[in-house]
């Protein structure tokens, strides 16, 4: 049987203030895109309200816009792709064997408050299916609660996007929160990378999560590892 990925891409274009663009980070779902189609996996893409995903315009300049997100980017039938993502509630769960939250500043505002990615995500954890994210992905997975009602992340080891790494990129103002601190207050065993911006992926169990974009083919690739020896 075919494995089935659904990738969780966002809507949003900006960040609180309208003057500063953001997005999906490209790379994050190129590099994994290419992984999963390697593997003969099939992927579908979804958002928290379905339609048209922006790209972060820094995830189209060097050195973040490499041979793979420019094959994406200038690729019509991918670009077609991002313009009718699937909402929440078109999707069936029992459908696909793990879900991945791609990344980019703008996942911050609308994957935490999607009640319909919470219970895709929570139906295909307890069904023994992967949960996975890269970067600011892990913002996805902040709110997701089990049947028991316990976070998803509780007691879990994961990583994504440090606040170090927000520091570093002079977006710290503009985030509207701390994700790294959030993820731990929800009880989360954070990880992360002895440097900044080095790719770093944290395995527990059928939890995948990666630090940055870096991570994203590595992140992918554990994915794959995993699906292959269920």
């Amino acid at each position: 049987m075919v494995e089935r990925i659904l990738t969780v891409v966002t809507n949003v274009g900006h960040y609180d203030d309208p003057s500063h663009p953001t997005g999906l980070w490209l790379s994050e779902l190129s590099h994994a895109w290419d992984v999963f189609a390697a593997n003969g996996f099939e992927q579908t893409l979804v958002s928290p309200s379905g339609g048209h995903v922006p790209l972060e315009p820094r995830s189209l300049k060097f050195p973040n816009y490499d041979k793979s997100a420019k094959a994406w980017h200038r690729d019509p039938a991918r670009m077609a792709l991002l313009e009718t993502t699937a909402a929440p509630e078109e999707i069936d769960s029992n459908d696909y064997d793990a879900i991945f939250f791609t990344g980019g500043h703008a996942v911050m505002y609308d994957f935490p408050g999607s009640t319909g990615l919470q219970r895709l995500t929570r139906e295909i954890y307890e069904r023994g299916g992967i949960v996975a994210s890269v970067c600011h992905g892990y913002c996805g997975l902040l709110e997701t609660t089990l049947s028991d009602g316990s976070h998803l992340v509780a007691g879990r080891k994961l990583t994504g996007f440090a606040w170090q790494e927000e520091v570093l990129a002079r977006v710290n103002r503009l985030v509207p929160y701390n994700a790294e601190a959030e993820v731990k207050k929800r009880g989360a065993l954070y990880e992360k990378a002895k440097l900044p911006f080095v790719p770093y992926t944290v395995v527990d169990g059928n939890l995948v999560t990666g630090q940055n974009p870096g991570s994203a083919k590595r992140t992918a690739l554990a994915i794959a590892d995993r699906l292959g020896s269920k």
